[in-house]
C-alpha cells in the first residue's frame, strides 16, 4: 500500500488574505472549493492555477491507483509577511497533514514564484520524489512589458521595491542637473546603489522590520531607542562634516594620495564610533524591554570601544610613519602608545567572562538537581 500526498504551497497566505480561509485545506472538494473563492476573489492570481494544477495531480494519481492505495490533496499557507513566520506556519500545518494522512511520498505543485523556498522544509519531513511547476501561458499582448509594470506597481508587495528605488535615482539625476555643482550629487548615485544593494545582499530589511516590530510592541523602549537612533544619525553627519572639513584642509596642504585617505578617515573615526555604539545601545534597550535580552549587545559595544582604541592608535601610528618618522620599539614608546587598547582588551574580556557567566545562571535557574 502506498500513500500519496499531493501539496501545494501558498507562502504569503494569499488564500486567507483574499479568500479568508485558513490552511491547511485537505481533501478535494475542501481544495477545489478554495480554489474557486480564491479565483473569484482574484481571477489573476497564480496561486489558483497551481491549486487546480494539484486538483489535476490528485485526479490523475486517482485514476491511476491500484488496489488499497490512497491519494490525497492538501494546501499548506504561510504568512503575508514571508520569512521565518510563514515559513514556520507551513512547517506546523505539514506536521499536522502527516500525521493525519500519514503518507509514503510526496507531489509537489507550485506557480514557480516563492514557494520553491519551502521545498527544503517539506523534504525535510517528507520525501518529495516530484515537483512540478504550473505557468500559465498568456496571450502576446499581455506578455509586453508593459502589462508586467503595470502589475508591479499595482501590486502592494513589489511597490515599494520597484518605485522606491526608482524614484531616489530620478530625484538624485534631477537635483544634480538643477543644482550647481550637482555632479557630485549624480556621482553619489552608484554609491546609494551599491548600499541598497549590500542591504538587500545582507538581509538588513528583515532586521529592520523586526527591529521596528520590536519598538510598536514596546512603547517606552520605543521613545529610548528613537532618541538613541537620532543620536546616531546625527553622530553620522558629524562625522561625513568632520571628515569633509579634513579634506579641505589636508587638500589645500597638498596633502594626496593614502595619507589623505587615512587622515580623513581618522578625522571621522571617533563620530563613526559613537553612531555604532548608539546603534547597539539602542537594539540592548528593545532587547531588555522584550525579555530577550542575552548580553550579547554588551560584548558587541565591548568590541567596539576595542576596533575604535586599535584603530585610533594604528592610524596614529602609521600617519607618523607616512610623515617620515622613526618609530621605535623599545618598551616605553609601546606602553605609551597601546596601553589604552591593552585596557579596553582587559575591558572586553571581563565583560565577556561577565556575560558568560549570566547566561550560565540563567540556564540552571529553575532546574531540579535532586532526585
Amino acid at each position: 500500500m502506498t500513500r500519496v500526498l499531493v501539496l501545494t504551497v501558498d507562502r504569503d497566505d494569499d488564500l486567507g488574505v483574499k479568500a479568508g480561509i485558513r490552511g491547511p485545506v485537505v481533501g478535494r472538494r475542501q481544495v477545489l472549493t478554495a480554489a474557486l473563492r480564491l479565483g473569484i476573489a482574484d481571477p489573476e492570481e497564480s496561486d489558483t492555477n497551481a491549486i487546480l494544477g494539484a486538483l489535476h495531480q490528485h485526479d490523475r494519481l486517482v485514476e491511476s491507483t491500484e488496489g488499497s492505495d490512497a491519494v490525497e490533496i492538501a494546501i499548506l499557507t504561510g504568512d503575508e509577511r514571508v520569512g521565518p513566520k510563514s515559513d514556520r506556519a507551513i512547517a506546523n500545518q505539514m506536521e499536522q497533514v502527516i500525521g493525519e494522512f500519514q503518507p509514503d511520498r510526496g507531489i509537489l505543485v507550485t506557480d514557480g514564484a516563492e514557494d520553491d523556498q519551502v521545498l527544503p522544509l517539506l523534504q525535510s519531513r517528507l520525501n518529495i520524489d516530484h515537483v512540478q511547476k504550473v505557468i500559465v501561458r498568456q496571450s502576446k499582448g499581455i506578455e509586453s512589458t508593459y502589462y508586467y509594470l503595470v502589475k508591479a506597481i499595482e501590486d502592494p508587495k513589489w511597490r515599494a521595491k520597484l518605485l522606491v528605488p526608482l524614484s531616489i535615482v530620478l530625484m538624485i539625476i534631477g537635483l544634480g542637473m538643477i543644482l550647481p555643482n550637482g555632479a557630485i550629487l549624480i556621482g553619489t548615485m552608484p554609491l546609494l546603489l551599491g548600499a541598497y544593494l549590500l542591504a538587500r545582499g545582507l538581509g538588513v530589511e528583515q532586521h529592520v522590520s523586526r527591529i521596528i516590530r520590536d519598538m510598536r510592541e514596546n512603547t517606552d523602549a520605543a521613545m529610548i531607542s528613537s532618541l538613541l537612533w537620532a543620536t546616531m544619525v546625527i553622530a553620522l553627519i558629524f562625522a561625513v562634516a568632520e571628515g569633509w572639513r579634513v579634506y579641505g584642509v589636508q587638500t589645500a596642504a597638498d596633502t594626496v594620495g593614502l595619507e589623505l585617505v587615512l587622515l580623513v578617515f581618522q578625522g571621522g573615526l571617533t563620530w563613526i564610533i559613537v553612531s555604532f555604539l548608539t546603534l547597539a545601545l539602542s537594539l540592548l534597550v528593545l532587547k531588555w524591554k522584550r525579555g530577550s535580552f542575552s548580553g550579547r549587545s554588551l560584548k558587541v559595544i565591548a568590541f567596539a570601544v576595542v576596533l575604535w582604541s586599535l584603530a585610533d592608535t594604528s592610524l596614529r601610528i602609521v600617519l607618523k610613519l607616512m610623515a617620515g618618522d622613526v618609530y621605535e620599539f623599545d618598551p616605553s614608546t609601546i606602553w605609551a602608545d597601546w596601553r589604552w587598547t591593552l585596557f579596553t582588551l582587559v575591558v572586553f574580556w571581563l565583560v565577556s567572562q561577565g556575560v558568560k557567566s549570566w547566561q550560565e545562571r540563567q540556564q540552571t535557574q529553575g532546574r531540579y538537581w535532586g532526585i
